[in-house]
């Protein structure tokens, strides 16, 4: 079970040509609010559920994904096959491609990335046990253990817990 993918520009194309399209952008409310395809409607991957979509898993229209740079957008391809849909197709590069490639896109409010935001708290909770570590109580090396495990287990499996906690931060969330 793959999920296939497609360029920006390919998919740009099939759009311009009038193709109906279904394109689904799986990044946080925030991320979307920053830059967006215009025709992408934001379900984001933490509550990305295959069956309240509405889509006929018979049909051959295929759905579209796109995230930030294509990982999470081939996470939730997976989730949508296993869900029983049986054309789904990944966007390359996801939308910074999409907006290298001088294709259109929405503009909104700047915000810190995700990826980020995982670095910033890491480093700091592996500084902060660190010092405590050496000026308080040797066990707290037991934290900066336990963030550099979290990060190894990230990098391994492309799924980033502290990432998904993160994302669910109210600064992460739609303003209205």
């Amino acid at each position: 079970m793959a999920s296939n993918s497609i360029t920006p520009k390919e998919l740009f194309e099939r759009i311009s040509q009038g193709n109906s399209v279904t394109l689904i952008d799986v990044r946080t409310p925030a991320e979307y609010q920053e830059i967006h395809v215009d025709i992408a409607k934001n379900i984001p991957l933490d509550r990305l559920n295959p069956s309240a979509l509405g889509l006929d898993a018979n049909s051959n229209e295929p759905v579209y994904v796109i995230c930030r740079s294509g990982a999470r957008g081939s996470q939730a391809c997976q989730s949508l096959l296993r869900s029983g849909l049986n054309h789904v197709v990944n966007v390359e590069g996801g939308t910074m491609a999409w907006a290298s490639a001088g294709l259109p896109v929405i503009r909104g409010k700047k915000i810190v990335s995700l990826e980020r935001q995982v670095r910033m708290v890491a480093g700091g909770l592996i500084f902060l046990s660190s010092v405590l570590a050496l000026v308080h109580d040797p066990r707290w090396a037991i934290l900066a253990g336990l963030i550099g495990a979290g990060l190894f287990q990230a990098g391994l499996f492309d799924s980033c817990m502290m990432g998904m906690c993160l994302a669910k931060m109210p600064w992460n969330q739609m303003k209205s």
